[in-house]
């Protein structure tokens, strides 16, 4: 559903051919036996979060075919599209976003997206949405606040399966403008470890976004995943 063509852009598999959602370029390729046109659309890490983790080389992305991704922070869409194209038709994405201007965006975006859900509300306040989600594979927190930790770990407790899979992105002035950011992300590392997250990987996203870094870990680790 990802990869890198030619020029080294980064894309995903358009799940609804012919459309763009934010102006994005598609590019058109031959399928294996050649008898099948597909559609992709290209993915601007400078606008993503998630797409600057992938281009950076994160080496675990559990946003994949199948996958049910609670998205925290969904803005207007744009990177919840491409998670769309990324977990196909099999799968969903629940996009929480708290602005009603983005959620509108948002909202019609997912008009066209049978896998998305939108939701307009506080992801602070998990239990105003629990009856609209399931348990998912994998949470992706793309919220700039004080609190995006303990945002991230209380929706995880409503949520996320065990040996689930959590994915944020720290911005480090967010949480605290005054220490540097590599303080910042090891105390917010140390934060999610208290609550039931095992990191597993640190990623900078520069240069793509400044003084920001994309943690991957698991959510109460089993034993036996502890062991491998």
């Amino acid at each position: 559903m990802v990869r890198c063509v030619q020029d080294d852009s980064l894309v995903t598999r358009n799940l609804v051919p012919g459309e763009s959602v934010y102006g994005e370029k598609r590019l058109v390729a031959e399928s294996a036996d050649g008898e099948d046109k597909i559609e992709y659309r290209v993915w601007n890490p400078f606008r993503s979060k998630l797409g600057a983790g992938i281009v950076g080389g994160i080496g675990a992305c559990p946003v994949k075919p199948g996958a049910k991704v609670l998205y925290l922070g969904g803005a207007s869409g744009t990177t919840v599209s491409h998670v769309s194209d990324m977990v196909g038709p099999e799968g969903v994405v629940y996009a929480v976003e708290f602005s009603h201007r983005s959620g509108r965006d948002l909202t019609n975006m997912a008009k066209r997206r049978p896998n998305v859900v939108p939701i307009v509300e506080d992801a602070r306040q998990p239990q105003r949405y629990r009856m609209l989600i399931g348990m998912v594979d994998c949470i992706f927190s793309d919220v700039a606040q004080p609190d995006q930790a303990r945002i991230v770990t209380h929706n995880a407790s409503f949520f996320l399966k065990n040996n689930g899979w959590v994915m944020i992105s720290i911005k480090a002035n967010c949480v605290d403008s005054t220490a540097a950011p590599e303080a910042v992300f090891a105390s917010e590392i140390d934060k999610l470890r208290k609550d039931g997250v095992k990191p597993k990987e640190q990623l900078t996203l520069e240069p793509y976004h400044r003084d920001h870094a994309l943690v991957v870990g698991i959510y109460r680790a089993s034993k036996k995943k502890k062991e491998e």
